[in-house]
């Protein structure tokens, strides 16, 4: 009978995604610990070297986000199974974890893209799953560097304070502003911002 297959399938349903949340989990924590550990190797001049392209990096993917998103929903429309295209999404994911451990600007947009390129699911499991990989990402880098000793806590206070004004009250001033309008200022001051560190170069 089609009901008895159908709810006989929902364990393995959920065990296959159990399985992929902790190998995506696994190679985020890794990752970024490895950005970490990168972000504290190279030298100052390396790094301020690829910030300005990193920023024009992760404002392209702004400005794209819409377009990322339609492709994303259009994907993920076509089965909401949840089946895996390949077991070989380990790998692309880590690297992206590098990468946000290393700078983090655009980490959720790339990892939501990627995933709708790898997995056969809906946008929100996709969405949930790219929520709980930029987090451990987050907090692998961190933890790395809460225990490097290189933490000049005054200034990592006072940005701590910052980060939680700004998201206290964030919300409710972006919401005054049109999604558009907003995006599009977000996108002039990074690009600005990208050639103010070009030019001191």
């Amino acid at each position: 009978m089609p009901g008895v297959s159908w709810r006989g399938s929902r364990p393995e349903k959920r065990s296959c995604r159990t399985a992929r949340l902790i190998h995506l989990l696994s190679a985020g924590i890794i990752g970024g610990l490895i950005g970490g550990i990168l972000l504290l190797s190279v030298s100052t001049q390396l790094f301020r070297g690829l910030v300005p392209f990193l920023i024009f990096f992760a404002v392209v993917l702004l400005a794209l986000q819409d377009r990322i998103r339609d492709w994303i929903l259009r994907h993920a429309s076509r089965s909401s199974t949840g089946k895996v295209n390949g077991s070989w999404a380990i790998l692309p994911v880590g690297l992206v974890a590098v990468y946000g451990g290393y700078f983090g600007a655009g980490l959720s947009v790339i990892l939501l893209a990627l995933l709708g390129l790898v997995y056969e699911d809906t946008l929100t499991r996709l969405n949930a799953l790219k929520q709980c990989v930029s987090l451990v990402v987050n907090i692998a880098a961190a933890v790395f560097f809460l225990f490097s000793g290189l933490v000049l806590w005054p200034v990592a206070l006072v940005m701590a304070a910052g980060a939680l004004a700004g998201g206290a009250n964030g919300g409710s001033v972006a919401g005054c502003i049109a999604p558009c309008m907003l995006k599009w200022t977000v996108v002039v001051i990074g690009t600005a911002i990208g050639i103010g560190f070009l030019i001191t170069l």
